[in-house]
């Protein structure tokens, strides 16, 4: 059974920094089907950042070059590292993962989903 539980929010002024951190449990630490996701209250949620089967990553264009997705796999946990926050990140944060082949491809829409985690960057 796959768990992932995001942790690490919370309420910072604008040009802050948080780091949140997904630990993730039965899905193999060595998959880099993951990335992260939020959405703000009325508003759909959206891809932030991601890690493709080879371990690049991709970025939404509204975090490029202050947001960082990394992976520790001796620790199966995935990070989010937000810096030069801005009022418009807030949102609720999730990490999420998605199957894969033996070989580690991965396959289909994101399937697994935390519970989330409130980032709120104020003024």
């Amino acid at each position: 059974q796959v768990q992932l539980v995001e942790s690490g929010g919370g309420s910072v002024q604008a040009g802050g920094s948080l780091r949140l951190s997904c630990a993730v449990s039965g899905y193999a630490s060595s998959s880099y089907c993951m990335g992260w996701f939020r959405q703000a209250p009325g508003k759909e949620r959206e891809g932030v950042a991601a890690f493709d089967s080879d371990g690049s990553t991709t970025y939404a264009d509204s975090v490029n070059g202050r947001f960082t997705i990394s992976k520790d796999n001796a620790e199966n946990t995935l990070y989010l590292r937000m810096n030069s926050l801005k009022p418009e990140d807030t949102a609720m944060y999730y990490c999420a993962a998605r199957s894969y082949y033996s070989n580690y491809v991965c396959v289909g829409e994101y399937n697994y989903w935390g519970q989330g985690t409130q980032v709120t960057v104020s003024s």
